[in-house]
């Protein structure tokens, strides 16, 4: 008999009574990583209290269709498939994703530097022939993609795996998602209202428009963690340029200090003071790769410390995040792209030094200050 942390218990109620609302008669696949069994036993037993007609549980990930976690299976892949094969497309995950109501993907990193190696036009090669089942399989269906702590990605957050376990239960279960979504919602109605964005903060000035967009509210439905507000640009709005705070991360490669400028809505110059030469072939994948497919606000104040993990990351509330490439088209974006990658700008003073990490900034919408050093200057 294994004892049950009530943590994993507790998330796995989470995302299947709330994210994914499964019901009776529900047919659903969990896709997970070895290590996150615990959790993927868990949201099982709940799926079946809830009634699922059927449930398969696929720990055996196909890294040729959705390339984001590594394992050793994918790493085989990219460096021995040929370019035949990188060009094929997946039948056989399609046919089996056609059959399903809910995905439910569990993410455990046991390497999160696995894809360091592997050419990064590749995997953008790859991406760009398994994006329609993403968009015309997963994203039709209801969905959620969530985190079970692992050592390495205690390791990447420079946490004890006891510290980093109580951050991501706390952001996750610390959470009360019902509320969070009402309090959302009247920020998105604020988002909506708003015309121009200009972001302001150390090597930063910014200015886009969001004028006939909508904002959607990242209330827990697909991501959990969440708590984020977001919508797109219209594309060729931006101009000014922008410094990234954190190291942005791609497939297992690090970006640091990632430097953009804009005009016209696209990017013109691009430098990074690690990875320059992958900085600029990910922004070569395609023509939609250099324009901003989605403004992001983060808005989850449980969610403190920078973690190197996206997922939690853009959530840090009184910071924003800005993705190169394909936006959602529930927002009203045009932007195509195979690329969808967010980079993260702090707003908050958090020192009194002058490192990037913590000189703080502005969030203007129109001609109003809502936002200062991180901190809430409306009422929602």
């Amino acid at each position: 008999m294994s004892l049950v942390d009530p943590r994993v218990t507790k998330q796995a109620k989470i995302l299947v009574n709330y994210s994914t609302k499964t019901k009776k008669g529900d047919r659903v696949l969990i896709v997970a990583d070895w290590l996150a069994r615990p959790l993927a036993l868990e949201v099982y037993k709940e799926l079946i209290r809830a009634g699922s007609a059927e449930v398969r549980v696929n720990f055996d990930v196909d890294e040729q269709v959705i390339s984001r976690s590594y394992n050793e299976f994918a790493e085989a892949y990219f460096k021995y498939a040929r370019p035949f094969q990188i060009k094929e497309f997946p039948k056989l995950a399609d046919q089996e994703l056609k059959g399903i109501d809910v995905w439910i993907r569990l993410y455990a990193q046991a390497n999160t530097r696995g894809f360091a190696n592997i050419d990064a036009g590749k995997i953008s090669e790859r991406a760009k022939v398994v994006r329609p089942i993403i968009d015309e399989r997963v994203l039709k269906t209801r969905w959620v993609i969530t985190k079970f702590p692992t050592e390495a990605q205690a390791q990447e957050a420079d946490m004890s795996l006891a510290d980093y376990e109580e951050f991501v239960f706390s952001a996750i279960n610390g959470v009360n998602w019902t509320e969070k979504q009402k309090e959302q919602e009247k920020l998105r109605k604020i988002v909506d209202e708003a015309k121009e964005v200009h972001i302001i903060g150390a090597e930063t000035d910014l200015r886009m428009t969001i004028s006939g967009r909508k904002s959607e509210n990242g209330d827990g439905r697909f991501n959990m963690p969440d708590g984020e507000v977001f919508t797109s640009v219209v594309e060729n709005s931006t101009s000014g340029f922008i410094t990234y705070t954190y190291p942005a991360i791609y497939l297992g490669k690090e970006f640091h200090n990632i430097k953009l400028e804009f005009a016209g809505g696209k990017v013109i110059k691009a430098s990074a003071d690690k990875g320059q030469a992958d900085l600029n072939k990910i922004l070569d994948m395609d023509s939609g790769a250099k324009r901003i497919g989605e403004l992001g606000i983060g808005n989850n104040f449980q969610i403190t410390k920078f973690t190197k993990d996206i997922l939690f990351d853009e959530k840090i509330g009184g910071s924003i995040h800005l993705a190169l490439g394909k936006g959602y088209k529930e927002t009203g974006s045009k932007n195509e792209s195979a690329l969808h990658w967010d980079m993260i700008k702090d707003l908050r003073k958090t020192a009194s030094d002058k490192s990037l990490a913590s000189q703080g900034g502005e969030l203007w919408f129109d001609d109003k200050l809502v936002q200062k050093d991180g901190k809430w200057l409306i009422k929602f």
